[in-house]
């Protein structure tokens, strides 16, 4: 259907992707900054004044494995993941190097992506040829524009559209493409495709750009939050994934201010203004359709995974998504020996092994939770999440692990809402839809509702000093019943 899609002019990076150590933040909260830039729409009429609306003037500042972020703890690599995937080997590589050159821990993303913390300043060059070698590096140009999350469960449970398995040779073909393509290296660090089987797990995470399968071979494509999709046969789904992004480019440098998201753009440039864009792209007119709304994100929850030829699927969760080294090498050799030879890290800091028969999946899921990982589905830990916090962030006000843990021993309730705990302010990491917010003020904690159409409900504060008062606001405040928007 592509075929005839004419070339997009190339655009230079935001900068210079070669072994760069950067000091500022890493990704720092995605903020609304008041530049004063004269931007107007496509009829010359202004459309930001002051304060208005996100005016950038910069690229963005994410971190990859290439470009180290100089934290608290030492330099921070972050590595892109497509679909989550790695190999045995792979997964061995960077238990490698968390031992050699890190922390010994990997942390993961709530995109699915990891993070190798607590670098020496000397690790950049080192750290690249072990990810270049196991072939986690395939492109040094394109690192960071890498961020592709897929359903971890597609072909592994019988839903999803058609099963779901195609989502998988999506994430494979988009991310060849994107690592061909001269135009992608402009996209932010923090632009994000999202490939869903189907069950709109995935769909519901705000992505920039969205493929959702349908039964019979089709595919919706969703740019940002519009509720208006373009339905195309699944086979040209990932090459139509990169030129929405492409058409993204496009606009956001006609709209002049800086966007890294879809949902930056100001108006007259907006999701709809880049589907129409699309369109004139594609050498076939654009059908479109109406998707369902995104609901609350669902994770997969923690134990066995049948899939429709009996074998089984381990999903496994990360404690406040860290994972050791040791972890790492046991995740590896299980699915080496007794998978399909596959790890896939989940965008809710998990991780999945497919293909085990039913003979090996319980003794190998009762290994894995004597090492710490959590297996069991009523666990109080499904659902909460934390940021890094002190001492690994300087801007953190507290040890939010810490006060965490200890306010999961105290109680903090269970689902329905997930819950995160943030150092400051900016909430790194936090989850999309609606979510407990636990924030430290210095002295305090702060727990809320966020992410709700109704806005944020009024904040409990609770001292630091008080776990067991802490334990109750968050429990009450998990078990709040709200509507889960489509956006936050």
């Amino acid at each position: 259907m592509l075929a005839a899609m004419p070339p997009t002019p190339a655009i230079p990076p935001h900068r210079d992707e070669s072994l760069v150590r950067d000091g500022g933040d890493a990704c720092a909260g995605g903020g609304r900054e008041a530049r004063v830039r004269d931007v107007r729409n496509r009829d010359g009429a202004a459309v930001q004044e002051r304060g208005d609306a996100v005016v950038r003037d910069r690229g963005d500042a994410c971190p990859g494995a290439l470009r180290l972020h100089q934290a608290a703890d030492g330099y921070l690599a972050r590595l892109r993941l497509p679909a989550g995937r790695l190999t045995p080997h792979q997964a061995r590589v960077l238990a490698d190097a968390a031992d050699r050159l890190g922390d010994g821990h990997l942390s993961l993303t709530s995109r699915g992506n990891a993070e190798l913390r607590g670098l020496g300043a000397d690790s950049a060059a080192p750290l690249a040829g072990l990810l270049r070698a196991a072939g986690l590096l395939p492109s040094d140009q394109h690192e960071r524009v890498r961020n592709i999350v897929a359903s971890p469960l597609a072909g592994l449970d019988g839903q999803g559209a058609d099963g779901g398995a195609a989502v998988q040779d999506w994430a494979r073909e988009l991310d060849r493409l994107l690592c061909a393509s001269p135009t992608a290296p402009a996209l932010s660090g923090r632009f994000l495709f999202a490939l869903d089987d189907g069950r709109g797990d995935v769909a519901a995470l705000g992505a920039d750009v969205t493929l959702i399968a349908e039964a019979g071979g089709t595919a919706l494509l969703r740019i940002g939050d519009t509720p208006e999709a373009l339905r195309l046969p699944g086979h040209d789904a990932p090459r139509t994934a990169l030129a929405a992004a492409e058409a993204f480019l496009t606009v956001a440098r006609e709209a002049g201010n800086g966007s890294w998201r879809v949902r930056e753009l100001p108006p007259g440039y907006d999701a709809a203004t880049v589907r129409v864009h699309l369109c004139t792209q594609l050498p076939e007119p654009c059908a479109t359709a109406t998707p369902p709304a995104p609901t609350r994100p669902s994770p997969p929850r923690p134990g066995q995974v049948t899939a429709p030829d009996g074998t089984r699927a381990l999903s496994l969760l990360a404690p406040l998504g860290r994972l050791t080294s040791a972890h790492l090498r046991e995740l590896a050799d299980i699915a080496a020996q007794d998978g399909a030879g596959e790890l896939r890290m989940t965008p809710w800091r998990g991780v999945v092994l497919p293909g085990l028969s039913p003979e090996t999946a319980g003794p190998r899921l009762r290994e894995l939770a004597a090492t710490g990982l959590v297996t069991d589905p009523a666990s109080p830990w499904y659902g909460l999440g934390a940021c890094t916090g002190r001492p690994g962030c300087a801007k953190s006000l507290a040890d939010v692990r810490a006060d965490a843990v200890a306010t999961l021993r105290a109680g903090g309730g269970t689902e329905p809402l997930p819950v995160h705990w943030s150092g400051c302010a900016r909430r790194c990491g936090h989850p999309h839809g609606a979510w407990v917010d636990v924030v430290a003020t210095g002295d305090a904690y702060e727990v809320s509702v966020r992410g709700t159409r109704d806005g944020a409900a009024a904040a409990t504060t609770v001292p630091t000093t008080e776990p067991g008062r802490l334990a109750d606001a968050v429990a009450s405040a998990r078990a709040a019943t709200r509507t889960t928007p489509t956006t936050t």
